[in-house]
């Protein structure tokens, strides 16, 4: 027996540490979707301006700790609870810990804001990476949508998107660059892969 009917729309949890930009942006592209919806966000930094986003696009906001996320099953339960389809790392910036990883396999996605395998790894996020490509006079850089696993930005790469870099680039301006590949091609990877769960 199925845990759910057939016609109930698919959920989304977002995972998200910082401004909550890209958290914003994908709750909106489905707002407009009757079959896929975000139901959650998760956050672990209390001033995250991820968790007021949510809250003003009326999407259930939780705050957990460090103890709750590594050291107990709080946050697994709570994510048994609401049985998402699909959990999205959207600017998280926590390693998640294996249970997460065990209990839903194939079901956590990240983007990173370069090409990996490169300029990946922990501490590599935000500008750092901009500032990385930058310093290393790349010709392009780009956006990796990728499975989550227990290392850093080390998952099956589902989606890549290239952008060239010119010489006038600075880490701010390719940040801004890398941000609209964001906004445009997340939500439909992430509707793309929900579209063809089983």
């Amino acid at each position: 027996m199925s845990d759910k009917p057939k016609d109930s729309p698919k959920k989304i949890v977002i995972f998200a540490s910082g401004s909550g930009t890209n958290a914003e942006n994908i709750i909106k592209y489905f707002q407009k979707n009757d079959q896929i919806e975000v139901v959650a966000l998760l956050s672990n930094n209390r001033s995250a301006g991820a968790l007021k986003k949510a809250h003003q696009l009326n999407v259930k906001a939780l705050l957990f700790d460090r103890e709750a996320f590594y050291e107990s099953h709080e946050v697994l339960n709570v994510l048994k609870d609401i049985k998402p389809d699909l959990i999205v790392l959207a600017g998280f910036l926590w390693l998640l810990p294996s249970n997460i990883i065990r209990n839903f396999p194939n079901k956590i996605i990240n983007i990173h804001p370069a090409l990996l395998p490169n300029y990946g790894g922990k501490g590599m996020y935000g500008n750092r990476v901009h500032e990385a490509v930058i310093a290393n006079s790349e010709k392009e850089s780009g956006i990796s949508i990728h499975y989550v696993n227990k290392e850093y930005d080390e998952g099956q790469i589902i989606f890549q998107k290239t952008l060239p870099i010119s010489r006038q680039d600075t880490p701010e301006s390719l940040a801004e660059k890398i941000h609209e590949l964001e906004y445009r091609h997340f939500p439909e990877v992430i509707e793309d892969l929900l579209n063809n769960q089983q």
